[in-house]
């Protein structure tokens, strides 16, 4: 995992800062050096992770989510029962809707209305929430996207993930080629975590969805044919879960946005056999830390090696000036190259 080093009694490891300009925690920076006492930066760090520890916690009692169906429960989805799989997600969701509004709760209401009349591979209200959403006809696509999102992303921030997700569809569906069919897959398949939370700076949310995202590609591959050329494009914390389920997903790219790391010190140390792509907007704050792990009181914190160095492998790809919510904004030199990149011209992507 990158630079590392274990931690004992008295010894502290120094990292960033823990706030970029989105409000968004950096992550874990530079190898540490151990010291006697700790720095003022340090204790800083340590007093926002159990700060958070408790806090975040009692946020959640305090603001109970409001009630949700349980999931509907279906086979793995086929060409022939895609309809049917679409359709008893959207009948969940708009229970989850008619719940919500009932409970007060307006805001999830109107995110799970809008659901209900999408393309749901899943749906599940209760709690944060999860859904994965499909933009286009998956059945007969030949150029297949999934996004995997960072932090803070469930129900109730899901529209600015939707909004990725219908901009690069609508740049694939401009710019492919005459005869050439594409899909976009927003899966929002796991609990992320908190912007201010101390899983937030660990490897264990990463490690749960994992399973979850290889079972999403399966079903990818099996509804659209082994023939579909299919792209990962996994932003901050889910290049963390691409990275963790990269030795068994049948992937032809995956594209590392704004990573913290991936716990490997390279890209062949994702052991896959697709493409690994990385870019950092100049406008990024995660550029301005340094990378690392750390053995911490038995929990790894951090992720390791950066994935835009050279030492570590990946094709480094353009993305402007842009920030860290910035990879898929129109007009993007990020958004250009990551329709290239899913079209399958990589010839023409720029670094």
């Amino acid at each position: 995992m990158g630079r590392k080093a274990v931690l004992g009694p008295g010894q502290w490891c120094r990292w960033g800062g823990t706030g970029g300009r989105d409000g968004t925690p950096q992550s874990p920076g530079s190898a540490p050096r151990p010291r006697s006492t700790p720095t003022r930066a340090w204790r800083g760090v340590l007093a926002l992770l159990v700060a958070a520890a408790v806090a975040v916690p009692l946020a959640g009692a305090a603001r109970p989510q409001p009630p949700a169906p349980p999931p509907a429960h279906l086979a793995p989805p086929t060409p022939a029962t895609l309809a049917t799989t679409y359709a008893a997600h959207r009948a969940n969701a708009r229970e989850a809707s008619r719940m919500a509004a009932e409970h007060g709760d307006h805001h999830r209401a109107d995110v799970e209305r809008t659901l209900a009349t999408s393309q749901l591979l899943d749906f599940d209200g209760r709690g944060p929430g999860l859904a994965t959403e499909v933009l286009g006809d998956l059945a007969h696509a030949d150029r297949v996207a999934v996004l995997v999102p960072g932090s803070d992303t469930g129900l109730d921030t899901y529209g600015r993930f939707r909004a990725t997700a219908l901009a690069l569809h609508g740049r694939l569906t401009r710019e492919a080629p005459a005869g050439t069919r594409t899909a976009v897959v927003a899966w929002l398949g796991y609990e992320t975590p908190g912007t201010v939370s101390t899983a937030v700076a660990t490897t264990g949310r990463a490690e749960e969805a994992a399973p979850r995202l290889r079972d999403l590609v399966r079903d990818v591959r099996a509804v659209a044919g082994r023939h579909v050329r299919l792209s990962l494009l996994c932003h901050s914390y889910g290049s963390v879960v691409c990275a963790r389920a990269a030795g068994h997903l049948d992937a032809d790219d995956i594209a590392l946005l704004g990573s913290p790391g991936t716990g490997a010190d390279t890209a062949a140390g994702l052991r896959t056999g697709a493409r690994i792509w990385a870019a950092r907007g100049a406008g990024d704050w995660v550029g301005d830390v340094p990378h690392l792990s750390a053995d911490l009181l038995g929990t790894t914190v951090g992720f390791g090696a950066d994935p835009v160095s050279p030492e570590f492998g990946a094709r480094v790809f353009a993305a402007g000036d842009g920030g860290h919510s910035d990879y898929f904004a129109p007009g993007s030199a990020s958004l250009a190259n990551l329709t290239r990149i899913v079209l399958g011209e990589t010839r023409a992507v720029t670094s």
